[in-house]
């Protein structure tokens, strides 16, 4: 890589209240050694607390976001950004090390073909609240993705960084993988993207990232890589907030994927790879044995004794999961953003 080539990379966030943990993202930003230029947009929805008063101190770009949902502020984030890699890195990550951005970076400049990046791993630190050293160390903010195989972060039940046959190549600090039918879920906590991919994408006022690739799949096969470094994502809360999230993800999917949008993709209901991994999933909390199973192997691998949330977490999923899906045929909505908080 020669130094001052460097490309300019537009980091996009979406913020709602999200004072918990926005100041040690913006530190670990700051302390990046990148030799090329750096902007970095808010995209806020509306938040009370001091989550604003942290951009501007460290001279952002603040935009606001009427939708208020993060797949909103993604959208608008990519229509305000001038560089020529856009960035999507969450208010609750942090880069781990100083060197982070130009890891990331590096495969671009190598190999013309790559269109995106992203890292292999939730970097698992002892010093992390439980339930974030839990998510680090099975993959993945959503269980029920283990089931399924289309994971994108190397877990420690599996050994693996997905579940899904694709064609890789080792290369010099990353791999460089071949995307062309099913898709991991590729696109958050530290996905870095071709502004060229995105213009040449139908963007609304939403950006749901893994459909985003599945679209450009669909086009042509692509490439992008999975970098060996971390990234941190903070859980900030507690089992109530684990609940709270669940809800919001699966109320969020159901309403856009199935009343707003009307989606029909390999990551709705109807594609055959996502049916059957939650028939897994339920069979699996049914019967209890695969879930200790799942327990001891990530134990053996890597002892933490978080690992006995992964059966709560599970039944947690299940029964979220029903609820909201038998609400969703009387109740068409979007999760409520009211009081919100990261």
């Amino acid at each position: 890589m020669t130094k001052g080539n460097e490309p300019k990379i537009s980091i996009i966030t979406p913020t709602l209240n999200s004072s918990r943990t926005i100041k040690l993202y913006f530190e670990a930003i700051k302390m990046q050694k990148y030799n090329g230029s750096v902007e970095v947009l808010i995209i806020d929805g509306g938040s009370m607390d001091d989550t604003l008063d942290f951009a501007k101190k460290y001279n952002n770009k603040i935009f606001f976001n009427k939708l208020k949902t993060a797949e909103s502020g993604k959208a608008l984030g990519v229509k305000k950004s001038t560089g020529s890699i856009c960035a999507f890195i969450d208010s609750d990550n942090i880069l781990p090390d100083k060197d982070w951005l130009r890891k990331m970076i590096l495969p671009f400049m190598i190999d013309s073909q790559i269109m995106a990046t992203e890292p292999i791993k939730f970097t698992y630190r002892v010093k992390d609240h439980w339930l974030t050293r839990y998510f680090a160390l099975i993959g993945m903010g959503d269980p029920i993705n283990l089931f399924i195989g289309n994971y994108d972060k190397y877990s420690y039940i599996t050994n693996k960084w997905t579940n899904l046959k694709l064609k890789e190549e080792n290369k010099n600090g990353y791999r460089k993988v071949k995307l062309e039918n099913r898709i991991p879920t590729i696109g958050a906590n530290g996905f870095l993207i071709k502004k060229e991919a995105l213009t040449s994408y139908e963007l609304g006022d939403y950006l749901f990232d893994v459909d985003l690739l599945e679209t450009l799949t669909k086009r042509s096969p692509i490439f992008i890589s999975k970098v060996d470094v971390g990234i941190v994502h903070l859980f900030s809360g507690d089992i109530s907030t684990f609940i709270r999230k669940q809800r919001r993800r699966i109320r969020d999917y159901l309403y856009h994927y199935y009343y707003k949008n009307s989606k029909k993709t390999e990551n709705s209901l109807e594609s055959p790879f996502i049916f059957w991994g939650i028939v897994k999933f339920i069979a699996s909390c049914i019967s209890v044995f695969p879930l200790i199973f799942q327990l001891f192997v990530g134990f053996t691998r890597k002892r933490d004794v978080v690992w006995l949330f992964h059966i709560p977490a599970c039944y947690i999923t299940l029964f979220v999961y029903t609820y909201e899906t038998v609400r969703s045929l009387f109740i068409k909505e979007e999760y409520s953003r009211v009081n919100w908080k990261q």
